[in-house]
C-alpha cells in the first residue's frame, strides 16, 4: 500500500539532506535562469506563476526576476486564509520582497490589494516527482485543485535531483506536469 504520509516525510528528509549537502556558494548559482528549451515556450508578456521559496525548497526568485526583466507579468500564490482557495496574485516587482507578506502558511505571498492574475505559465514546488512528470505535493492540493480549475499552458516543477522517485502512485485528483527542472536535467516537455 502507497502511504503518502511517509513518502512525504522521507521526501523532506532526502530534500534537507541533499540541499545541505551543497555549498551555500554553489546553491547560489542554480535555478538562475529556465533552460533555454523552457524559455521558447514560454509566450510573449505572459503571465508567469512562480512561487517565494521556503527553505529546502527549489528557488524560484531568481527566476521571477529574470523572467520579470523580460516584460513577463510575475504572480506568485495567495491565499486569504487556511481553508480558500488558492489564487494568485502579482508581484509587481521581484526585486523588493517588501512586497509581500507572509501568507497563513508562513510563505511570502503578495500584498491583498495586489492584482489577481491567472498564469498561462505555472511553476510549482514540490516534494517528490516521477520522471514521467507525476508530483507529489504536500498534500493539501492547493495546486492540483488550482491546476484542475484553471489549466495553464504549461506546469512546470522545480525540483532537486534527489526529489525524483522511480515509481508514484496516483490518484485521480493528481495532475501531472508538463516539465520538471532540475539543476542537472530537463524532464518533458511530456
Amino acid at each position: 500500500m502507497f502511504d503518502k504520509k511517509v513518502l512525504r516525510a522521507e521526501l523532506r528528509e532526502r530534500r534537507r539532506a541533499h540541499v545541505g549537502a551543497i555549498p551555500e556558494a554553489q546553491r547560489g548559482l542554480l535555478f538562475r535562469r529556465p533552460p533555454a528549451a523552457v524559455v521558447q515556450l514560454i509566450p510573449d508578456k505572459a503571465v508567469i506563476g512562480l512561487y517565494h521559496e521556503m527553505p529546502g525548497e527549489a528557488p524560484a526568485t531568481h527566476y521571477a526576476r529574470w523572467l520579470f526583466e523580460l516584460g513577463h507579468r510575475v504572480a506568485l500564490p495567495w491565499f486569504a486564509d487556511r481553508h480558500t482557495p488558492m489564487a494568485f496574485r502579482e508581484w509587481s516587482n521581484p526585486f523588493v520582497e517588501e512586497l509581500l507578506e507572509p501568507d497563513p502558511f508562513k510563505a511570502m505571498q503578495p500584498k491583498s490589494d495586489s492584482p489577481l492574475l491567472v498564469p498561462e505559465i505555472l511553476f510549482c514546488p514540490l516534494l517528490g516527482f516521477s520522471a514521467e512528470g507525476e508530483r507529489l505535493g504536500y498534500g493539501a492540493g492547493h495546486y492540483d485543485k488550482w491546476l484542475a480549475a484553471h489549466p495553464p499552458s504549461m506546469a512546470i516543477g522545480l525540483a532537486w535531483d534527489a526529489q525524483l522517485i522511480d515509481h508514484l502512485p496516483t490518484e485521480p485528483h493528481d495532475v501531472r506536469l508538463d516539465a520538471v527542472i532540475t539543476p542537472t536535467r530537463l524532464y518533458g516537455p511530456f
